[in-house]
């Protein structure tokens, strides 16, 4: 077993903080300041976010919504997605299936 703390897990400074790796998953925080960019592409995993705090927009291939705090969204590999219009400090917990990088 292996417990994580969100108190130490919200200490970094990095956008993305992965806190957990296996062949079948990988787990992380993701950060973007309020009016900021999302540089991200494409996975080539299976992803979910769920949104611990902050105020968005998500658009992921056709479809575009508004999001906040105990929103749970999914991504099917290789689908574009990215957030925008972001009103607040964005912090969202993010789970890729398998591990991120592992299909690229």
């Amino acid at each position: 077993m292996q417990a994580f703390r969100a108190s130490q897990l919200k200490d970094s400074r990095k956008a993305y903080l992965e806190f957990l790796r296996t062949r079948d998953l990988s787990a992380g925080i993701y950060r973007l300041p309020a009016g900021g960019a999302d540089p991200q592409q494409p996975h080539g995993e299976d992803e979910i976010y769920y949104v611990i705090a902050g105020r968005a927009r998500f658009r992921s291939g056709e479809d575009d919504i508004a999001i906040g705090p105990g929103d749970v969204l999914f991504v099917p590999a290789n689908e574009p997605h990215r957030f925008h219009e972001i009103h607040e400090d964005l912090e969202l917990l993010v789970f890729f299936a398998p591990a991120e990088g592992s299909r690229s």
